[in-house]
């Protein structure tokens, strides 16, 4: 299979690693397909960093329903991070793939700190890199962690892989007649306010010309589809 990109970030969800028939926030049948789907892409020469949230185990916006303060509910957010970036790093690591994981957060005996040139040359010696805790501070998603380091790391594209096969107009579960877009400009999601991603990391994207790739993950092999070029989901350039 032909690779279409250099170097990308993949921005995956905490959800996509649990389970929710077996309530497990990590499950090891999800853990290992996905596992799986980035070593195949590093396997083809391609460097990947890679986004992962932290909604499986606690979502900073869940904590105020709970009567936790804003900004310690989005560091407990970052921590959640922090245990799925290692969850990864773990089973990669025993598929055979050279793993470094660096944190926003500095936490010495459990990753290195997050410093922009050491990405760099580890992503240039094949190795796979995992962003956590975010970007380090409150008010942050995990979407605008991928954005930033995507910019950072002067990555090709933002893979962002979830359970929907691209953007639609209007949620397709809710809506029968939704319709399915495969291509979009950045003034386009804007106008019809769609959800991409949250504003600022849209807005970072934007500002650095950083395409998105929104498509389904739960789609066999469709990470190596999304890098080979082949049409897949929809594109945000």
């Amino acid at each position: 299979m032909k690779k279409n990109y250099k170097r990308i970030i993949l921005k995956i969800s905490g959800e996509i690693l649990g389970s929710r028939t077996e309530g497990e926030p990590i499950h090891a049948r999800s853990l290992e397909n996905i596992c799986k789907e980035i070593k195949a892409v590093s396997d083809m020469g391609i460097e990947v960093g890679l986004v992962v949230g932290g909604g499986n185990i606690f979502r900073g916006l869940q904590g105020s329903e709970k009567g936790i303060d804003r900004t310690t509910g989005d560091s407990m957010g970052m921590l959640a991070t922090v245990i799925n970036g290692l969850a990864i790093m773990d089973r990669l690591e025993k598929m055979g793939a050279v793993v470094r994981v660096q944190s926003a957060i500095p936490m010495d005996k459990l990753a290195e700190p997050y410093i922009q040139r050491r990405a760099i040359r580890h992503l240039e010696r094949g190795r796979i890199v995992i962003f956590v805790a975010g970007t380090g501070n409150p008010y942050f998603s995990t979407d605008t962690t991928a954005a930033l380091r995507a910019s950072e790391i002067s990555a090709d594209i933002i893979l962002k892989a979830t359970k929907v096969d691209g953007i639609y107009d209007k949620d397709p579960h809710k809506h029968e007649d939704a319709k399915r877009f495969e291509q979009l400009t950045y003034m386009e999601c804007l106008e019809k306010r769609l959800s991409v991603m949250d504003s600022t990391a849209f807005s970072l994207c934007m500002d650095n010309g950083l395409p998105i790739l929104v498509f389904d993950l739960q789609q066999e092999h469709s990470i190596r589809t999304a890098v080979s070029g082949e049409t897949i989901g929809t594109i945000v350039s």
